[in-house]
């Protein structure tokens, strides 16, 4: 409970105080013109701990970065869809994540999470999964697609054609095949 608190408050506090918890900074602050209490549904991390919350935040209208806070199970094919840019900012890169993990105030990876599903469709460019592990299999229709180091597909990793898996980055395992979609 302290851990989901802690994670909640940095995640809130976001740029203005270094960046710390999960989501990479917030963008919430006087200089914009919103107060630290109004976080901002865009620049913020969306944490999730169940399955409808976890479906909304990947989705057309979720946010850029998505943060688990526990092990969870989706009971159906979820699917990545959207154009996002790195901290919410149209300024810049396409970006989206999904975290896999908590951290502390360094960023240091503290524990990380299982995500299971039958299936994980990937339809944001430069979509980075990071620090815990896809149960399940993952399909890539998106360019840039990227398993960090510290994370795991365990399952089958299939992109749709040859252009996305060229401008994907496989840096963490997969335990199932790699290949291009027949």
């Amino acid at each position: 409970m302290l851990l989901a608190l802690f994670l909640l408050s940095g995640c809130a506090n976001g740029a203005e105080n270094g960046g710390g918890g999960q989501a990479d900074g917030g963008g919430a602050g006087p200089e914009n013109g919103r107060t630290p209490e109004e976080p901002d549904a865009v620049t913020t991390a969306s944490l999730v701990n169940d399955e409808e919350g976890f479906l909304q935040a990947i989705g057309e209208n979720g946010t850029w970065i998505i943060a688990i806070l526990n092990d969870l199970t989706v009971g159906r094919e979820a699917v990545v869809a959207g154009t996002f840019h790195d901290k919410g900012d149209p300024a810049n890169e396409v970006y989206r994540k999904l975290a896999l993990y908590a951290q502390d105030e360094n960023r240091n990876i503290t524990a990380r999470y299982t995500l299971t599903v039958p299936r994980l469709v990937v339809r944001s460019e430069n979509f980075r999964i990071q620090g815990g592990t896809v149960k399940g299999d993952v399909h890539v229709e998106a360019k840039g697609f990227n398993l960090h180091e510290t994370a795991e597909i365990d399952g089958n990793l299939t992109f749709a054609s040859e252009e996305a898996k060229a401008s994907a980055s496989i840096d963490g395992n997969v335990t199932g095949t790699t290949k291009v979609a027949d």
